[in-house]
């Protein structure tokens, strides 16, 4: 698994999403219970400019969760810029060793961190393109390599809140799907 190697195709296709989706789509629901669009970018935007300080161990500076990105003009490109710019950060082999923290503590394992991230693109992007009636494009690579990364982890994912039960999915379907139902989340979603 080389979740580093995909870290920038990843960001692209996330990017890509973000960068499609219009004004009046941000108050839709989402996959993600609770959450609209606006929410669902609002934690994407937030959590890739943590993962570039992550990625470099710096502290975090910035606005917090309750900061709403999409008041502002220009959020989408904002997104797409910060999301390459925290996949290029971990394009360093010093990002993935030791330890670093998206936000306070003593953090954990950077690869783990640097996973979290990853996935983020791939099952948020998913939600996303979901919630606003696209069909999400990641490279095939991506999608293994989310896959190889996500079954060991998602079981912790569900312990901690991150994922809702497995969605039963169909071993022979495609594996975007199989992704997305190992997260918590139903293929077949619509708003």
């Amino acid at each position: 698994m080389d979740v580093r190697s995909q870290m920038r195709p990843a960001a692209e296709a996330a990017a890509a999403i973000v960068m499609d989706i219009r004004e009046e789509e941000l108050d839709a629901p989402t996959p993600c219970a609770g959450w609209d669009v606006r929410t669902l970018i609002n934690h994407l935007i937030l959590w890739s400019g943590r993962g570039e300080a992550a990625a470099r161990k710096r502290p975090v500076t910035g606005p917090g969760e309750d900061h709403d990105f999409t008041a502002e003009p220009g959020w989408a490109g904002r997104y797409a810029e910060q999301v390459r710019r925290t996949a290029d950060a971990w394009q360093d082999p010093a990002a993935w060793e030791g330890r670093t923290t998206l936000g306070g503590g003593d953090g954990m394992p950077a690869e783990f961190i640097g996973g979290i991230l990853f996935g983020e693109c791939v099952t948020h992007g998913w939600d996303l393109a979901a919630a606003t009636g696209r069909e999400p494009v990641f490279p095939d690579e991506v999608l293994r390599v989310e896959w190889e990364r996500l079954v060991p982890t998602a079981e912790m994912g569900r312990r901690y809140g991150a994922f809702g039960p497995e969605v039963p999915v169909p071993e022979d379907a495609p594996l975007l799907d199989r992704i997305v139902g190992l997260s918590g989340r139903d293929p077949r979603w619509k708003p």
